[in-house]
């Protein structure tokens, strides 16, 4: 599938301020893609540009900046394709896992006990059988979640989404990655774009989801908000073991009594290229 990224972002302040250095997570990870164009252009120009790779294999750029401004104007624009991930194989060991390696992606403190109940019922449902439980765990929170679009925040507590049966995006993922910890499956969390519009009206929004290492197979995403496994229509910009590390945009400013606004758009326009 052929994506075309718009996404501006703009930030506001009522009166001249020193811009801190600033973190962009707008550009696509490579995996699974081909990209042919991508840019950023930034307002006020920065002093210094330095793209590099982070930690968990993301491509960040840094800026710093000189002189004060009253805005803040970064627009990533970017065209690619997407390829579909080969079909899974379904010889995967019987549920729970041994802790393995990628270790950084198995629970770092102890989960719930009502998700790791939770978890553990699904797996006995589906006998232990890895594919299985998470095609049941991605099909179980998209229907039972009243699922919604929360602008700002950081995700709620797995158990938290599990009690109320509601949550955005980043909460139903959060969930999911908990519940296949449990398991000693590997999870981590993904930001980035999906071909789906989110909403009724057409507005679109960054979009979040979780993704798990199999044995053999590597990284496999699955999208619980809408009940699906993720193919070719998502484009990924960054992963980390949780939500934090994954914002697009990351930096501050100094300035006496200021306040702020917040403006931003996102335009994503798709073509099945198998159509053209």
């Amino acid at each position: 599938m052929r994506f075309t990224v718009r996404h501006l972002t703009r930030y506001g302040y009522s009166a001249p301020v020193r811009l801190g250095p600033q973190r962009l997570r707008l550009s696509p990870r490579p995996e699974g893609v081909t990209l042919h164009s991508a840019e950023i252009a930034v307002t006020p120009a920065p002093v210094t540009r330095v793209d590099r790779t982070d930690v968990w294999g993301n491509p960040l750029t840094r800026l710093t900046f000189g002189r004060k401004t009253r805005e803040l104007v970064i627009e990533s624009r970017f065209t690619l394709d997407t390829h579909a991930p080969a079909p899974l194989v379904e010889a995967l060991p019987a549920l729970p896992w041994p802790v393995a390696a990628p270790a950084a992606f198995l629970p770092a403190e102890p989960v719930a006990p009502e998700v790791a109940a939770f978890a553990a019922s699904l797996a006995a449902a589906t006998r232990g059988r890895a594919g299985d439980f998470l095609a049941a765990l991605n099909e179980t929170l998209f229907t039972r979640t009243d699922r919604h679009i929360r602008l700002t925040g950081n995700a709620q507590s797995p158990a938290e989404t599990l009690a109320t049966a509601k949550g955005a995006c980043r909460d139903l993922t959060m969930l999911f990655i908990a519940a296949a910890r449990t398991q000693g499956i590997p999870a981590r969390f993904v930001s980035g774009y999906q071909a789906e519009a989110e909403s009724v009206d057409g507005r679109r929004h960054l979009h979040a989801w979780p993704e798990v290492w199999l044995p053999g197979q590597g990284w496999r995403g699955y999208d619980p908000t809408h009940g699906v496994a993720v193919t070719d229509g998502h484009v990924a910009l960054c992963v980390a073991p949780g939500q934090a590390g994954t914002l697009p945009l990351e930096g501050g400013f100094r300035g006496p009594e200021v306040t702020t606004t917040l403006d931003y758009e996102v335009v994503i326009d798709t073509t099945d290229r198998a159509a053209d």
